[in-house]
Parts: C-alpha cells; sequence; structure tokens
C-alpha cells in the first residue's frame, strides 16, 4: 500500500457535493492499493502515517508525529496512486490491486485506523470525489508499507 501524506491546516472531501470527511489541523493520507498487499501491509501503513513526523516542534524542526499532536486523520482512497508511470506519457494500472480486493484493503485500513486513533475522517472508495486542502509547509511525504 501507498500512503501520499500531507500535513493540511484543514482537508475535506465531498462526493456529489455533500461532505463526506473533513479534519482540520492533520494529516491528508491519499492512499493506494497495489497487487500483492495484504491486511499487513495496512497495519504498517497506519503504523507509519500515524507516526511520521511531520509537524514542527517549538525549535521549528519536524520531530512530532499525528499522534503527538492529536491532529485529525483524512483517508482518501485513491486508485491512481498505484499505477505504474515508469514509462510513456500514460498510466498503466496493472501494478494497482482489483477493485474489490482494494476496497476490502481501504475498508480495513479504514477501520483499524478509527479503532486506534481519533478522529478520522474517510473519503467514499469507487466515487468521484472533491478533496480541497490546505497543504501547511507546503509538508508532503510518499510512504510505503513495503
Amino acid at each position: 500500500m501507498i500512503a501520499l501524506i500531507q500535513r493540511v491546516s484543514e482537508a475535506q472531501v465531498r462526493v456529489s457535493g455533500e461532505l463526506t470527511g473533513a479534519i482540520d489541523r492533520g494529516v491528508l493520507a491519499l492512499i493506494g492499493v497495489q497487487r500483492g498487499d495484504g491486511a499487513d501491509c495496512g497495519t504498517r501503513l497506519l503504523e507509519r502515517i500515524l507516526s511520521y513526523r511531520v509537524f514542527p516542534d517549538p525549535e521549528g524542526r519536524m520531530n512530532l508525529s499525528l499522534r503527538t499532536v492529536g491532529g485529525g486523520l483524512l483517508l482518501v482512497p485513491q486508485f491512481t496512486l498505484a499505477a505504474d508511470t515508469h514509462k510513456g506519457t500514460r498510466a498503466g494500472f496493472s501494478t494497482a490491486a482489483a477493485p474489490e480486493e482494494a476496497r476490502r484493503l481501504f475498508d480495513d485500513l479504514l477501520a483499524r485506523a478509527q479503532a486506534a486513533y481519533a478522529p478520522v475522517s474517510a473519503g467514499v472508495f469507487g466515487e468521484h470525489m472533491q478533496v480541497a486542502l490546505v497543504n501547511d509547509g507546503p509538508v508532503t511525504f510518499l510512504l510505503s508499507s513495503r
């Protein structure tokens, strides 16, 4: 699994104009599921997201994690993150998990996040979403469970 995480001062996701998830200060995590990923990948990725140090300490160094600052977590499934972009000018999706498997693994990741941490919000798997965010920094990292 892949997560593109962004430190945000606020973020929200809408489906058909309806707000499905929103956070104030925290982390927006766009989630891609790759072929061969399993539940253990979600467990590892969630731990990395919650523990990755992206917030400034009193000296301005990125030494504080989402867990430490108590910010919100917004998980948004994003199929295109798992694309193969190594050659050409059009992405290939043979590296992405099948939709049914990706949905199951995203739902499992979301359930684990909600059980382990609060507040957690989410987008809707398989839907066309509008994501709005204010990237604070900007600070963006690509994390992988592999």
